[in-house]
């Protein structure tokens, strides 16, 4: 799909429509300062006219935190529904792992991805329960600049009516430097629902941390073509 009437854009910069959560998503695949070749993400309707919003790319890593996992006793289905669900935000996943529920190989890889590989946001799932060897929350706390309350507040307060034992998580969000880190429980289901929680802030607390509000919100209007 082209897109005509647009200024020079960067390749990888996600589009999408203004004022829309739910319709269509796209991203830049080559750009000409005429026009711009897409790739569609999230199908949806544009209008000739729609002003559409460019979102940079944001850098994610994805931790799981499972003593069987890490072992290859069981397969990890959380992280790969993390890893799906980021896109929805502008997330592209550089960074990828399974460690034991050891709180410095958890402080340790969380530091190089941030420190040295510099990813924007850190997702980790598992680990967040009241068991002996639930640790993450401690080894977030470890590494951590500031904590943001709200967002582990928000995960337990939408989700705990549906799975009472959600108020028994431990889930929280930190910041590192420049970078948020947000914990999930280790459950497919229990990340599903928590992300969907709290997605709706994740890339605007990025946005802050990294000073990118003034350059992410210009517009831009359109023409496709097929």
């Amino acid at each position: 799909m082209t897109l005509s009437g647009f200024s020079q854009m960067e390749e990888g910069v996600f589009l999408k429509p203004e004022d829309d959560e739910e319709e269509c998503f796209l991203r830049v695949v080559r750009c000409s300062p005429a026009s711009c070749e897409v790739e569609v993400l999230r199908s949806g309707f544009l209008t000739l006219s729609q002003k559409l919003l460019p979102l940079r790319p944001l850098s994610v890593g994805i931790l799981t935190i499972s003593d069987k996992g890490s072992r290859g006793e069981r397969i990890d289905t959380a992280g790969p529904a993390l890893e799906e669900l980021v896109l929805d935000i502008g997330g592209i996943v550089r960074q990828r792992g399974i460690v034991p529920d050891e709180r410095d190989m958890i402080a340790g890889t969380i530091k190089q991805w941030i420190d040295e590989d510099d990813c924007h946001l850190v997702l980790t799932t598992g680990g967040t329960g009241l068991a002996t060897r639930d640790v993450t929350p401690e080894a977030l706390l470890s590494v951590a600049s500031r904590v943001v309350p709200g967002i582990g507040e928000a995960m337990r307060a939408l989700t705990w009516q549906n799975a009472p034992r959600a108020i028994l998580t431990r889930g929280l969000a930190v910041t590192r430097g420049e970078s948020l880190i947000v914990s999930f429980p280790g459950s497919e289901r229990g990340a599903r629902e928590c992300f969907g929680a709290v997605a709706p802030v994740l890339r605007h607390a990025v946005e802050i941390l990294r000073n990118w509000e003034k350059d992410c919100g210009s517009h831009t209007h359109h023409h496709s073509h097929a």
